[in-house]
């Protein structure tokens, strides 16, 4: 890397630090076509842990049959133990968090859509439906203390529905977070946002009740809108991004996801306006170039390829 780049400027109206919800252990690595040894991945989360990343999201706790990539979490979960660093996992339904709970985790997420034909084609529910299922999970994991993440899909478009009201997505954010989840993750699942849209979907939830500070994004970078449309959420006031590192993942329920947001993408971009992040940026692009060599290709981010001279 070259010394003393980015350079930092500043800009007006953005946070002063931003939190990174690395989701390349969960996300990037479920659409992998090839299973990753439970052993790398432990390797992962520990380099990823170590780069300054204060939230990774380990793995889910998912029927095997649905995403064979990450059967392994009863292995893999012990492995982090004494890792310094937050470790949320996903749990679709009770027997999901009855099983993060026998192990010892302390947060986890549910994974909602905005669109009926995704929640069909990801939960074989209504979505109405999957929000009854989602409600006992997130009770239970009240009283058992744990933290809860609700993620929303589709909320900019869908592949099946095309454009997504936004007071459709809305309603259901607004369910999530009435059901008790602290933070709800915004997925932009087949990358078609645009900046103007991610400003007018975040002031449409403030005028209904819900805060900024309970809001995160998670943007894929289909259409190369990734960046842009999380300064437009940071313009806002929004102060947690996911990324996964290296670009990897997409979405196994839809087939014109692409990748997430590349983690080293965006912290370039955030280090360049003085935002903290607490991220190590070589040390994060050298675990990426390690993963990459792990799944035998380049990483598609164009800051780990610049910064390795791989391009």
């Amino acid at each position: 890397m070259t010394t003393g780049l980015p350079m930092r400027v500043p800009a007006p109206g953005l946070p002063a630090r931003v939190r990174i919800h690395e989701v390349g252990p969960r996300d990037g690595l479920q659409n992998e076509k090839t299973v990753v040894p439970t052993a790398t991945k432990a390797e992962f989360v520990r380099r990823l842990a170590a780069a300054g990343l204060s939230t990774v999201e380990a793995t889910s706790f998912v029927h095997p049959k649905w995403v064979p990539q990450l059967a392994d979490a009863e292995d893999l979960f012990p492995l982090l133990t004494g890792v310094p660093a937050r470790l949320p996992v996903l749990v679709p339904n009770e027997r999901g968090l009855d099983r993060a709970l026998a192990l010892g985790a302390r947060e986890v997420a549910v994974f909602a859509s905005a669109t009926e034909s995704f929640a069909k084609a990801n939960l074989n529910r209504t979505v109405d439906e999957a929000l009854a299922m989602f409600e006992p999970v997130v009770t239970r994991a009240i009283e058992q203390g744990l933290r809860i993440r609700g993620y929303l899909s589709m909320c900019f478009g869908d592949p099946w529905e095309g454009p997504v009201p936004v007071d459709q997505v809305v309603r259901v954010t607004k369910a999530l977070a009435e059901m008790g989840c602290d933070e709800l993750s915004l997925g932009d699942t087949i990358g078609v946002a645009t900046p103007g849209h991610v400003t007018r979907l975040l002031q449409s939830l403030n005028e209904a009740g819900v805060p900024t500070s309970r809001l995160a994004v998670h943007f894929h970078d289909t259409y190369g809108q990734a960046l842009s449309n999380t300064l437009a959420a940071l313009q806002h006031g929004v102060t947690t991004v996911d990324a996964s590192a290296g670009g990897l993942g997409g979405c196994p329920y839809a087939k014109s996801a692409t990748g997430n947001l590349a983690t080293e993408d965006l912290v370039w971009m955030l280090d360049g306006l003085g935002i903290e992040t607490g991220v190590d940026l070589a040390a994060l692009t050298a675990t990426s170039v390690w993963m990459a060599e792990q799944l035998g290709r380049p990483s598609p981010s164009r800051t780990v390829r610049a910064l390795s001279h791989k391009e």
